[in-house]
């Protein structure tokens, strides 16, 4: 029986990942494989892992701060502990490869499995690589990708693009279904737009509606709107809403059924993390990118511009956003042409089966 160990976590854009690719190994070897994650103690990554069924062994890692921080001191020495810690997970559970998804526990594990020998490999979410993954494909046997290009930051004999592995399956839908627009109390009369924002919520995204809703000087909407203010925001968008009522917007804390959303809607405004990107080319999505101000190396921007370098999809800047993302979304819920054409460019990018890319790149090194 091969043994496996994957590492990542922080955010769920490096949990899923590495979820799917241990999805499917299980499907592959029908249980003839033994699945280990490495985690952060305390990071999300040590609740959501087990209730999904899978072992996880956590690390006493942590990042540092981008503030003034006195726990920045300690880093080195959690580092130090960390990779010793993972040496020992390593030895004692036999592992064959370790997989590397990014967030602060993978660097420790990998480095461990370079320095024991054992063949590591890396799955890249982003269009641009950040530093440890950089410094960590110098001895990688293999470096998964989703983007074109990413030779710039690491060597190019190494490099497969996989794309980013999902859970579920993805795929275009041609029509709007009766049970998706029912779900959401919409028809086909008016076009769809989907606002999404994350799970907790995007202020500017909210602002943006806010100030559209504002706009319409209490007249009903002249399009469909599914717009998920997130958790953080509930309350208060709610309230706003409220106090200016307004027909055709569904609004709420979560979207339940995504499939649905992404059925019926016409055009998205999303944030553009690595597996949104992803999910958003495998159904083929007009989308209007609001990159994160807010993250490493502004990666979320870069991740956006490898489309919209292709025309496969449109980009308004954070600081802009509330002031022009609806108008740029009514101009092209008004231009049939060009939402199909960003549909058929978007989805030419898509990689339906990027886990089992993945998986193969995985047992090339057994």
């Amino acid at each position: 029986m091969k043994r496996v160990i994957l590492s990542g976590g922080g955010t769920g854009g490096h949990i899923y990942p590495a979820v799917a690719v241990a999805e499917a190994l299980k499907k592959k070897y029908n249980g003839n494989v033994e699945i280990l994650f490495v985690g952060a103690e305390g990071k999300m990554e040590m609740e959501k892992v087990p209730a999904l069924g899978y072992n996880i062994v956590g690390l006493p890692i942590a990042g540092m701060q981008r503030r003034l921080d006195l726990a920045n001191l300690l880093v080195p020495f959690k580092v130090v502990k960390s990779v010793t810690k993972a040496r020992s997970i390593i030895r004692d559970f036999s592992a064959d490869v370790v997989v590397g998804f990014g967030g602060y526990a993978s660097a420790p594990v990998l480095w461990a499995a370079q320095m024991m020998g054992v063949p590591t490999v890396i799955q890249e979410q982003n269009s641009y690589a950040g530093v440890t993954n950089k410094i960590l494909s110098r001895k990688a046997r293999r470096i998964c990708v989703a983007y074109e290009n990413m030779e710039r930051f690491f060597p190019a004999d190494r490099i497969i693009k996989t794309g980013n592995p999902l859970r579920g399956r993805f795929a275009p839908k041609t029509q709007k279904s009766e049970e998706a627009l029912a779900y959401y109390g919409l028809t086909t009369e008016r076009p769809t737009l989907l606002v999404v924002g994350g799970s907790l919520g995007t202020r500017t995204l909210n602002e943006m509606m806010k100030q559209w809703i504002l706009s319409l000087e209490g007249a009903d909407a002249p399009i469909n709107v599914i717009w998920q203010t997130g958790k953080f925001y509930e309350q208060e968008m709610k309230a706003f809403l409220a106090e200016h009522p307004t027909k055709n917007i569904w609004q709420g804390a979560f979207i339940e059924r995504m499939d649905y959303a992404y059925e019926v809607a016409d055009l998205a405004i999303s944030r553009s993390g690595a597996c949104t990107v992803s999910e958003l080319c495998l159904i083929g999505k007009p989308t209007i990118f609001v990159p994160s101000p807010n993250v490493a190396e502004d990666h979320q921007t870069k991740n956006a511009m490898a489309l919209v370098d292709v025309d496969a999809a449109c980009m308004v800047s954070d600081k802009e956003a509330v002031g022009k993302g609806m108008a740029l979304a009514m101009e092209l819920l008004g231009d049939e042409q060009k939402l199909k054409s960003l549909s058929h460019n978007i989805a030419a990018l898509g990689i339906a089966d990027a886990a089992e890319r993945v998986v193969r790149q995985i047992e090339k090194e057994w």
